[in-house]
């Protein structure tokens, strides 16, 4: 018996039960599908380029055949550890713009505008740069500059200064816009997880238990109240019993999906996988966005990429060193926002991330040789998809319909043609002459229009940023309230990057953090910040 149960261990789910348990007379459990963070190249942060291909602590998913993508099947890794996706992903600490905030506010998620969430930002943050009016110096997630660069990455810097940008040294600063480089979640050269920020030091609370290999199966009603998470566990079924609040912080893939598994959700799918219907809510899966990536990759006469570096190598001398060189490096080490021709507002959409070597297939395909990788995004994508169930199977991965370009103007593949020809322009400029080899993908630098069109359906892949299927809101369509209340269920919040109504201009781990920040407050009747 316990007050709260947190299904996910990921970057929401540490954030709670850190918070919750600060209360000593309420017991917390935490459920994870993965296992501890043992893993030293979780830790290492150039260490995760090894990651890739570790099923172990990755989910692996992959989408459904993307019929504006040549039926291709993209590839969606997400964390499957203590820790989510913050244990695997590249740490750019990236807020987002105030109007993206704004923008949810005036969609129905009352309370979530730049005003309401810039405190949580700041409580989470322990900035190594200091405290001021958008930082915070005293927060458990550390945010550092990086403590190595390479030279390519400092050549992409000048070449985007050389393509008008202007230099920014805080993209979550007073403006956005602007090239730069990435400040990053490490502390001390390490990666600073949710789960080393906030659940180790928790772990010692008598009030806190965390079961890892946990497969949860399915949340128990009674009178239309969440009353237990039933689960799988060695083999063998468990039940947990919650006298306060269930709390699904699964993420956009998983918590939609257990919300179907338990009869919550579109009851014309539920009954078409045998499943009673408990509460209809037809939103639960929809409103499914991603930020859709083009990389641009070029061959380089230089020896200094990341290209010849052998993980190995890198940790000996890394931890020889304490923590320090290119063992330290989050790979994705400058990038730059960007406003388009075709913007729609005042907001930069576009972003940039910089790899100083070539990164084909997410990184599973290593090519001989040296380069250096430019991915470009567009940040406000049209195109919504959703989260299906296989079967009614738990083991079974949801589907995956993420509907990259499937808006009716085809303004999402204008938007990613203009993200290739910046790429491909920056690439040009005289910053990279002393490095520039041939052009690797695509193959030839002077494509028209109707050509990168075909590279980008061809090659474009998920940057790894899906929310939103289950949505803020008050409408028929939301599925969760402004308090992150499941609609038409007691003692039941989802509290991860599924609630987003829209994506944020940039990377989604720190909302994320942000949002399970003041979640907690919410959910311990607190007055919000």
């Amino acid at each position: 018996m316990y007050d709260y149960i947190i299904i996910g261990a990921g970057s929401a789910g540490c954030v709670l039960a850190h918070r919750l348990s600060e209360d000593p007379h309420c017991r917390v459990l935490l459920l994870e599908a993965g296992p501890r963070d043992w893993h030293p190249f979780i830790h290492m942060p150039a260490g995760l380029a090894r990651l890739v291909g570790n099923t172990r602590i990755n989910w692996s998913y992959d989408t459904e055949p993307e019929p504006n993508l040549g039926n291709r099947r993209l590839w969606w890794p997400r964390g499957k550890v203590l820790g989510g996706s913050s244990s695997i992903n590249a740490m750019c600490y990236v807020r987002g713009t105030p109007a993206d905030y704004d923008d949810w506010a005036a969609r129905g998620a009352a309370g979530w505008d730049w005003r309401g969430v810039l405190p949580y930002f700041r409580r989470a943050e322990r900035n190594a740069r200091g405290a001021d009016d958008l930082h915070g110096g005293d927060g458990p997630l550390h945010v550092s500059d990086l403590r190595h660069r390479n030279p390519l990455s400092q050549a992409f810097v000048e070449a985007g200064m050389q393509l008008g940008l202007p230099r920014n040294e805080d993209f979550n600063g007073p403006a956005q816009e602007g090239v730069g480089f990435y400040q990053v979640t490490q502390r001390d050269g390490a990666r600073c997880s949710s789960a080393a920020a906030y659940l180790r030091p928790a772990r010692a609370r008598a009030n806190l238990e965390v079961r890892t290999g946990v497969l949860a199966e399915r949340i128990v009603l009674r009178g239309g109240r969440a009353v237990a998470v039933e689960y799988l566990r060695g083999g063998r079924r468990h039940r947990a019993e919650a006298t306060r609040e269930v709390l699904l912080g699964a993420g956009t893939i998983n918590s939609p999906q257990l919300l179907m598994l338990s009869g919550i959700g579109p009851a014309d799918h539920l009954r078409a996988h045998g499943i009673a219907v408990a509460q209809d809510l037809p939103g639960v899966g929809g409103n499914l966005q991603d930020h859709l990536d083009i990389c641009t990759l070029q061959r380089c006469t230089s020896r200094i990429s990341y290209d010849r570096a052998s993980e190995l190598r890198l940790a000996f001398d890394y931890y020889l060193r304490g923590r320090r060189g290119a063992g330290t490096s989050n790979i994705a080490e400058a990038g730059a926002f960007v406003r388009s021709p075709l913007a729609e507002d005042a907001r930069a959409d576009i972003q940039l991330h910089f790899v100083p070597a070539m990164l084909d297939d997410h990184g599973r395909n290593r090519l001989p040789g040296d380069g250096y990788t430019v991915h470009a995004c567009f940040l406000r994508p049209r195109s919504r998809g959703r989260i299906q169930l296989r079967s009614a199977d738990p083991r079974a991965p949801a589907r995956i319909h993420a509907n990259y370009l499937g808006d009716a103007e085809g303004f999402d593949l204008r938007m990613m043609v203009e993200c290739a020809r910046l790429s491909r322009d920056l690439l040009a400029q005289p910053a990279f002459d002393r490095h520039r080899g041939g052009p690797l993908a695509p193959p030839r630098d002077d494509l028209p229009d109707a050509e990168l069109a075909d590279f980008v359906r061809a090659k474009a892949e998920s940057i790894y940023h899906p929310v939103g299927t289950c949505r803020m809101g008050g409408d028929a369509e939301a599925v969760v309230d402004a308090q992150l209340r499941v609609h038409g269920v007691a003692g039941l919040r989802v509290v991860d990057a599924s609630v987003m109504p829209t994506l944020p201009g940039g990377n989604t781990n720190a909302p994320t953090v942000m949002i399970a920040e003041r979640a907690a407050d919410l959910i311990r009747g607190r007055a919000v910040a």
